[in-house]
């Protein structure tokens, strides 16, 4: 019974709103918590706290979904640092990147920039298969309701990677094989997680933070992993310059899988170029 006057609830609100056109903008602040227990003795409790700190900004995110009915720009926030104080960075990732999709097109955009060159990465636009619940809860002044999602992991989502098998102590079982990939000799990554939404049919957009859409109403909080996105703000009917929605164009353009192939090369260069400094020899990686 509870299912159906969710359903009906759903169908009512965007019955009310599917004539209108508007565009809107959510501020979403991101969170991803990192494991250091796995590193055990090989490193000391203040090394660890030293490394989160520098971490930080780089685990701590606010931004930006611009949106319609129909397409949508999401994108980081700039923030100022600190005087004296340095970003830190993955390997050659440098963030920034800009997501666009076009519910009506089928079409999403990734522009990313890696080791200093621009790729822009046409993704899969296949809706995902999201499995309505019937819980609620409140987020700000909107009703949300929950939503979950089986979903491959990427092989270079950093935000899921964690160490192979050391330091994981004793009484704990290794990982299992079948569910995880081997990224490196250190680390793997799960093969899927579940996702968790919340989203509210008060604002019946199909669209989300990220790669994320496809539920009756803007997702508003997403958890996936070790990380929480969660909105702060929503404004309707905006006007501002600023908020113009348009796909983005530079860089190279490649599909997912091709880009994952590039990324892993030079991962691969990168281990090879440091084992060789290691050894006494030199080397440099290259595209």
């Amino acid at each position: 019974m509870r299912k159906i006057t969710t359903y009906l609830f759903l169908l009512c609100t965007i019955s009310l709103w599917s004539q209108k056109q508007f565009q809107g903008k959510a501020v979403y602040q991101s969170k991803t918590t990192v494991d250091m227990s796995s590193w055990g003795a090989e490193m000391s409790e203040e090394r660890k706290k030293q490394i989160k700190a520098r971490m930080k900004n780089f685990l701590e995110k606010s931004y930006a979904l611009n949106f319609t009915t129909k397409e949508s720009v999401y994108k980081e926030e700039a923030k100022l640092q600190a005087p004296g104080t340095r970003g830190f960075r993955f390997g050659g990732f440098t963030g920034g990147g800009i997501k666009y999709k076009n519910l009506q097109a089928n079409k999403a955009l990734e522009s990313v920039e890696f080791f200093g060159k621009k790729f822009l990465i046409t993704d899969n636009t296949e809706k995902p298969k999201w499995e309505l619940g019937s819980d609620t809860k409140q987020i700000g002044k909107y009703t949300c309701f929950k939503a979950t999602l089986v979903k491959k992991v990427d092989a270079f989502d950093w935000r899921n990677m964690r160490r192979r098998g050391r330091g994981r102590g004793k009484g704990k079982k290794p990982s299992d094989k079948s569910k995880t990939t081997k990224v490196t000799e250190e680390i793997e990554i799960p093969k899927e997680i579940t996702v968790t939404a919340w989203y509210t049919p008060q604002i019946p957009v199909s669209n989300g933070p990220g790669q994320y859409w496809g539920l009756p109403g803007l997702i508003l909080e997403i958890n996936e992993g070790r990380t929480t996105i969660l909105c702060s703000e929503v404004i309707m009917n905006v006007k501002d310059k600023e908020t113009k929605i348009e796909a983005p164009t530079k860089g190279d353009e490649v599909t997912r899988e091709e880009y994952n192939k590039i990324v892993k090369k030079k991962m691969e260069e990168m281990r090879e170029m440091f084992q060789r400094r290691r050894g006494g020899g030199r080397g440099r990686g290259r595209f």
